[in-house]
């Protein structure tokens, strides 16, 4: 019966969150991250779409970050992230990403290829980047911001706070 207790009281500092001496327990926040969705749709149908699914982990996170500047939303990623999403073959309508904080979806946008013919109303990452180095910016529009459509989602509180926090913003 001891020996039962012993387990209950285990399992229950398992279980409940925040119960354990100083959170161990509780998973650290993932902070500024771009998702792509698990079932690779396109930016002209994630427009329809009220509910989609991100892949498990994302194609960029805090640790692929050296720096974000707030200014010009130039994001400035270690070698192995810029070769991640520059290596596959964009679409000319579009990969969509969602940038989130801590899982929370911001906004969305698309991947797109800077000789595509299309126009986009959205946020775009141009791949291959026309940045130096391995650096990417996240645009309004496509192929200018005159083709952008709605409020800049890119200078958002909970972004600018999660990438100050993780010393990556400048």
């Amino acid at each position: 019966m001891r020996k039962l207790a012993w387990i209950s009281a285990a399992l229950l500092l398992l279980i409940t969150p925040g119960m354990a001496g100083c959170g161990a327990l509780n998973p650290a926040s993932e902070g500024f991250a771009i998702y792509m969705p698990h079932d690779g749709i396109t930016a002209s149908e994630m427009a329809s779409l009220s509910h989609y699914e991100l892949a498990k982990s994302p194609v960029i996170s805090l640790i692929d970050i050296i720096s974000y500047a707030k200014d010009t939303h130039e994001i400035e990623l270690t070698a192995r992230a810029y070769a991640r999403i520059t290596e596959p073959i964009i679409q000319l309508s579009g990969k969509v990403f969602v940038v989130c904080v801590d899982k929370k979806p911001i906004y969305w946008g698309a991947f797109w290829a800077p000789f595509s013919s299309q126009s986009f109303d959205g946020v775009t990452i141009w791949v291959p980047s026309m940045e130096n180095g391995n650096v990417v910016r996240l645009r309004l529009g496509y192929p200018s911001p005159d083709f952008y459509r709605g409020k800049d989602p890119r200078s958002n509180p909970e972004i600018f706070q999660s990438l100050k926090k993780a010393g990556k913003l400048r």
